[in-house]
């Protein structure tokens, strides 16, 4: 069902170093600057996957220079949870934190059920092909949401 772009768009998943940073880079990609969109992880124990890097490039997002984030240092930096129009939790464990940290606001979280394609495969290959098959649910389920993408495509 496609509504009608938010203003501001939090994407959050466990470590903010695979599918949130994918959401956040192809949303920007696909639906440009007029949404404010960031991601945020419940924990901040990992860098940005060298996976997830590679299978963004393919579509020409650029996420190697993303720096992991937390719920907690979100809101040490200033960055205040209410200001997000809308929520999107990639992750069981972000949804509950999302849903705890926002009890008090009137906003939107959403639960979008996202492969985590870390660990999965035995070989590049096959560890390749559940990355692409992670981005490709998120970029299916930002099209479903949001549109078409605004933005030209290769």
């Amino acid at each position: 069902m496609t509504q009608k772009l938010p203003q501001s768009v939090l994407f959050c998943c466990d470590h903010n170093a695979v599918r949130s940073p994918m959401a956040e880079g192809l949303m920007k990609k696909f639906y440009g600057t007029g949404t404010y969109v960031q991601s945020v992880g419940v924990m901040n124990d990992l860098e940005i996957d060298g996976f997830s890097i590679a299978v963004c490039q393919e579509l020409d997002v650029e996420l190697s220079r993303h720096r992991s984030r937390s719920f907690d240092e979100m809101e040490n930096w200033g960055d205040d949870l209410s200001s997000f129009d809308l929520i999107i939790a990639l992750s069981p464990a972000s949804q509950r934190r999302a849903l705890e940290l926002t009890r008090f606001y009137h906003l939107t979280v959403e639960y979008w059920p996202i492969l985590d394609p870390t660990g999965l495969g035995e070989t590049r290959d096959a560890k390749i092909a559940q990355y692409r098959a992670a981005r490709d649910q998120i970029k299916d389920r930002l099209i479903d949401r949001f549109g078409p993408p605004s933005r030209p495509q290769i």
